[in-house]
């Protein structure tokens, strides 16, 4: 049955109480207010290649934002994080912290931008030494971790960590443990993952300063930044029993439907047409990720106003805080 494409939410435009400033990222409006809180809605923009898309997608923003919300707390025993409350489907509140302005990728095997790179002759990535003899979608003995920089416009660049370094974008002791986090949080990851039959390929995770401590900020292991597989398939084809290439569960398929139209991000590409049938598929695998990834069903709020039930929400929740 076809999704409602009604009463989707592409922008918000919101005041709240104590707000010094706001900021409208590629699918997320960041709203920071006094007393280091900050209130982030998950909106139903969809972006690929660093270009926001012309379609909005109904309930992708609520899947974001309760399965970023699902992970934090999943994880908040590996590193504390930014997340405090959670009082709509489309918002949280939480923590403000400086950015650290890195995006930190971690691989578990040869896909997307590594594969890419791979098969044109690449053999170090952002400092990390790759083994020869990979073939696309293969494993590697340990992940690899890719930082890139984290680009306010454009395209984000890949970066080594003597870079980072050289560059005051992390101390030492900083970087040492960023890179100790993301390790384990990578690991919990796909444990997580592996119980509900997935693969989760790569991900990446941003971090921010609080106080003098690093916390996880932003979201984590969503399928906006993260890779997933199905297990069967993904096991069947690198053990040579399948040639069918592994089914993805993220949104990959997105950025695969663009190249095959000739769409990739570069200078002078038109983004292509996006049908009501490409909108409702990619909705239906949101929903689909949610549900296999936290073994819940997954309950559609009420749209009918989704600005004004929002700005409801976040509002009695920040005078409960009070």
């Amino acid at each position: 049955m076809p999704i409602s494409l009604d009463n989707t939410l592409d922008k918000t435009e919101y005041n709240f109480p104590g707000q010094t400033r706001v900021y409208h990222g590629k699918v997320r409006d960041a709203y920071a207010l006094e007393n280091n809180r900050l209130v982030l809605i998950a909106t139903d923009r969809i972006s690929a290649f660093d270009r926001i898309l012309p379609r909005t997608i109904p309930y992708k923003g609520q899947v974001l934002n309760q399965l970023a919300a699902y992970f934090l707390e999943k994880t908040s025993d590996i590193v504390p994080n930014w997340l405090k409350n959670v009082p709509d489907p489309n918002a949280s509140i939480g923590l403000l912290a400086e950015p650290v302005k890195v995006e930190l990728v971690i691989r578990g095997c040869m896909v997307g931008h590594v594969w890419r790179e791979y098969k044109n002759g690449k053999r170090t990535l952002c400092g990390a030494k790759l083994p020869e003899g990979l073939r696309e979608y293969d494993a590697f003995p340990e992940p690899v971790i890719t930082p890139t920089t984290k680009a306010e416009t454009g395209h984000d660049e890949d970066i080594t960590p003597d870079e980072i370094l050289a560059k005051g974008l992390a101390t030492q002791e900083e970087w040492e443990k960023l890179t100790d986090y993301m390790k384990k949080l990578f690991a919990r990851g796909r444990q997580m993952a592996q119980e509900r039959g997935l693969v989760l390929a790569d991900t990446k995770y941003e971090f921010g300063r609080l106080n003098g401590d690093l916390i996880l900020i932003d979201e984590v292991h969503t399928p906006d930044s993260s890779r997933y597989f199905y297990s069967d398939s993904y096991d069947a084809f690198v053990s040579g029993q399948s040639k069918e290439t592994p089914r993805h569960l993220s949104k990959e398929f997105v950025r695969n439907w663009l190249m095959e139209a000739g769409f990739s991000g570069q200078a002078g590409q038109n983004i292509p047409e996006i049908s009501d049938d490409f909108v409702d598929s990619v909705s239906k695998r949101y929903i689909e990720l949610f549900e296999e990834m936290t073994g819940k069903d997954f309950v559609k709020a009420d749209n009918g106003d989704i600005v004004r039930r929002i700005e409801d929400n976040v509002n009695k929740a920040l005078k409960e805080l009070n």
